[in-house]
C-alpha cells in the first residue's frame, strides 16, 4: 500500500482530462483524397480487391458518392464471383467432403474393431458381418451450381432443377406436341410460348442437362 505521506506521492501528477481532450482534438486531420477537394478526409473507403486493408480518406460528400458506385467484384468473371461467394461461407478455409479427409482415412485404416484385446474391440458385434454399421454409403457427387439462364429454362419447362436429362427431353416433346399449331387446328396463338419452350430445351441440352 502506498504511503500517502511519502514525498514520492507528491510528485505524481496527472494532466486534467480537459487538457487531454483538447490535445486529441487538435490532431491534424488528413485532407480528402478526391481530386480537387480540400475538405477534411474524415471517412475511410476501401481501395478495392487486391488492396485489402487499405483505404482512401474522403470527406462526407465524396465518401457517399464512392460507396454508391463501389463494387468489389468489378471485372471478375461470373464463375470467379460464384467461387468467392461459395468460399466465403466457410471463411475461405479449406474444406473436405465427408469421408475423404486424408488424415481421417489414415486413422480409419489404423483402427481395427475386430482385433481381440484392442481398445477398439467390437464387443457387441456392431461393426462385423451383419452389424448395424457394416457398410457406409458412398458420398453423393456434388452438383454444379446452375446459372440463372439454366434455372429459367427448368422453370419454363415446369421441371425441377437437376431433373434427369431423359425426363427433360420427354417433357419437351410433350409440350411441343401440345403447343404446335398443327395440333391446334392451325391456331398460332401459342407460337410465342412454343418458341420459349424450344429455347429453354436448347439451353439445357447445350449444357448437357437435357
Amino acid at each position: 500500500m502506498m504511503d500517502l505521506d511519502s514525498p514520492l506521492f507528491d510528485r505524481i501528477r496527472v494532466r486534467p482530462r480537459a487538457e487531454r481532450v483538447e490535445e486529441k482534438s487538435e490532431a491534424p486531420a488528413s485532407t480528402c483524397e478526391h481530386a480537387g477537394c480540400r475538405a477534411a478526409g474524415e471517412y475511410r473507403a476501401p481501395k478495392g480487391r487486391g488492396q485489402e486493408g487499405k483505404f482512401w480518406r474522403f470527406c462526407l460528400d465524396h465518401v457517399r458518392g464512392y460507396n454508391q458506385t463501389y463494387n468489389y467484384f468489378a471485372g471478375m468473371p461470373d464463375d470467379a464471383v460464384l467461387a468467392y461467394q461459395r468460399d466465403a461461407s466457410t471463411g475461405h478455409r479449406p474444406t473436405w467432403t465427408m469421408g475423404v479427409n486424408p488424415a481421417a482415412q489414415k486413422r480409419g485404416a489404423e483402427y481395427s474393431p475386430h482385433e481381440p484385446g484392442s481398445e477398439g474391440e467390437d464387443m457387441f458385434g456392431m461393426f462385423g458381418p451383419g452389424g448395424a454399421r457394416r457398410t457406409r454409403p458412398a458420398p453423393q457427387p456434388e452438383r454444379r451450381r446452375l446459372s440463372m439462364l439454366e434455372r429459367r429454362a427448368y422453370d419454363t419447362l415446369d421441371m425441377p432443377e437437376h431433373a434427369p436429362a431423359a425426363d427433360v427431353k420427354a417433357r419437351y416433346k410433350t409440350l411441343v406436341k401440345r403447343l404446335h399449331p398443327d395440333a391446334n387446328g392451325g391456331d398460332r396463338s401459342s407460337e410465342d410460348k412454343l418458341r420459349g419452350i424450344i429455347q429453354a430445351y436448347n439451353t439445357l441440352r447445350s449444357a448437357g442437362l437435357g
